[in-house]
């Protein structure tokens, strides 16, 4: 059921994302395009040759130049966090497992592709932005969790150099150690619940697809200090938009081609 919907949720942004594409809009000012941080959407991957939320993925924009990377965390059955998005291994690699179901041992052993977050943080943490995705999965022990947690960022600057995402705020509670300030609620659906939720609770801002973010509630969180994401943008009419409106962080499944867009706009002026 977890893939059919998504194959259909693909479809449908992508109709949407034609129709925003062929609006023409008005290049961004300089200071839009300094300002605007691009975020490569689990990496630059098509599954096939090069699958989503792994080193790979992430190595191809790092070493272009996209500002962050963006990616899902959770864990083994011996509560070790592991990087990728789905419940189990099939849609992406192919392969019959449930991830909290197996030990770190029999993730490596049958699917070596899926990095552990301890790796991904060594390697990139300080050198691009993370933008870290917390799923649920229902194995609780918060306790060991977090400081599982708080020790694979412990050379990072919360906010700085890394944020926490979640769909549901209750996650949160796995990250205490980094504050509010690194913590951003993701709208599923219902972006003002969101909007509200980080407002009240001084996270450090709030994301959401496009179509849900509008003007008013990017004013308010910038009066409020905080920041906006917005996601998933595809072609340079649609981040000329989203930059236009002030939005601070882009998600985008395609990072290297807009940030070769924002690289070549900067290099006119």
């Amino acid at each position: 059921m977890i893939h059919l919907r998504y194959q259909l949720e693909r479809v449908a942004q992508q109709i949407v994302d034609f129709c925003f594409m062929t609006i023409p809009r008005p290049r961004p000012s300089h200071q839009a395009l300094l300002e605007g941080k691009i975020i490569s959407h689990r990496g630059e991957h098509d599954n096939l040759r090069i699958k989503e939320n792994t080193m790979a993925a992430f190595a191809r924009v790092v070493e272009a130049g996209a500002w962050g990377i963006e990616f899902d965390v959770r864990w083994t059955r011996d509560l070790e966090p592991v990087v990728i998005h789905d419940i189990d291994t099939r849609r992406v690699f192919d392969v019959e497992l449930v991830v909290a179901e197996a030990s770190l041992t029999e993730l490596r052993q049958r699917v070596p592709e899926i990095p552990t977050l301890s790796e991904v943080v060594e390697r990139f943490g300080g050198v691009c932005h993370l933008m870290v995705e917390l799923k649920h999965d229902g194995l609780g022990t918060e306790d060991a969790r977090e400081n599982r947690l708080q020790e694979i960022f412990t050379s990072l600057s919360a906010g700085d150099d890394y944020h926490f995402l979640a769909l549901q705020c209750d996650l949160f509670n796995l990250v205490k150690f980094a504050g509010a300030v690194a913590c951003l609620p993701v709208a599923e659906h219902d972006m003002e619940t969101v909007s509200r939720e980080a407002l009240l609770h001084d996270f450090a801002g709030a994301c959401g697809h496009y179509l849900l973010l509008n003007k008013g509630m990017i004013k308010h969180h910038h009066r409020q200090g905080q920041k906006v994401g917005t996601g998933f943008i595809t072609s340079r009419f649609s981040l000329y938009r989203e930059l236009n409106r002030g939005v601070d962080w882009v998600f985008t499944n395609h990072a290297l081609r807009l940030t070769a867009i924002r690289q070549q706009l900067l290099r006119r002026e």
